[in-house]
């Protein structure tokens, strides 16, 4: 195993293949450089001397981190790795270095790209270009959120990560709203990988708090169930604690090997007409 100062194993002694648990703590040490000469040589090309220019641009889907007051934060990022760089880095210990900002705090989205900059660029031998971004920064490809408000800039204090009902909380006032949060994160169930998603919240009835909303949506972080079941769930807990006369509930999950689950319910929609957004 390689250290962030660029020290190369071989690859046999990485997480590649093998059972993980996913870590709890930013831990630069996870990232696992691998020399790109090794490859190099069976094509007869010179590491002094490359025959060509290029880069390597990694897109990243599932950055999350915690700020100073313990909320969630996410974020898009993009890693270039010149092709001159020493080393590659190997994408399972890149992933499960990401993963481990999920629940550390850092000051601010540029802290964390400055952290990971100069993780990156110790472990590749040169350096790495970090560029991070927000979800609302970035177009949806397909939309219709725009037609609902997001939770997601409320200044929060946020100390519980454990599903909590109690969140839930309506007055008196009747309304017709829609929300959505890019804050919905859960693990799977067998796995106990990370899941990621943007839910989707409309309802007509007792006006339901926005603050009370957003704990609730953040209280899934370390729930450990299936797509379709905490979608299932959150229906279930707004109907039970804000008795809504109509309700629709639906996540776009951030797609895994390949592909998406998109659970949709409703008690007044008939058909799910559900976008296709950013991380999809």
């Amino acid at each position: 195993m390689s250290d962030a100062n660029g020290l190369v194993g071989d690859v046999a002694a990485s997480q590649l293949g093998k059972a993980t648990l996913y870590p709890q703590n930013y831990d630069a040490g996870l990232l696992f450089p691998i020399p790109r000469q090794t490859k190099r040589d069976e094509l007869n090309i010179s590491g002094q001397k490359l025959p060509f220019t290029g880069v390597d641009v990694w897109n990243a889907y599932e950055i999350s981190w915690l700020n100073p007051k313990g909320k969630p934060m996410v974020a898009i990022g993009q890693f270039i790795l010149r092709a001159d760089t020493p080393n590659i880095i190997e994408s399972k210990s890149f992933k499960l270095y990401l993963n481990s900002f999920n629940a550390s705090r850092f000051d601010s989205q540029a802290a964390v790209a400055h952290i990971m900059e100069q993780d990156l660029s110790a472990a590749a031998g040169g350096k790495v270009k970090v560029h991070l971004s927000s979800l609302n920064q970035e177009p949806c490809l397909v939309s219709d959120i725009d037609r609902a408000e997001c939770l997601d800039f409320q200044d929060l204090d946020i100390d519980t990560y454990q599903v909590n009902p109690g969140f839930l909380r309506a007055g008196n006032q009747y309304a017709e709203e829609a929300f959505y949060s890019h804050l919905l994160k859960s693990n799977c169930l067998v796995t106990g990988q990370p899941d990621w998603g943007t839910v989707v919240i409309r309802y007509r009835g007792p006006k339901i708090d926005r603050a009370g909303l957003l704990r609730y949506i953040i209280s899934f972080r370390d729930h450990n169930e299936f797509h379709e079941q905490c979608v299932e769930r959150m229906f279930c807990d707004i109907q039970r604690q804000c008795q809504p006369d109509a309700l629709t509930v639906y996540a776009r999950y951030v797609r895994r090997g390949g592909l998406d689950i998109n659970p949709f319910r409703s008690n007044f929609q008939s058909e799910a007409v559900m976008p296709r957004l950013v991380r999809q």
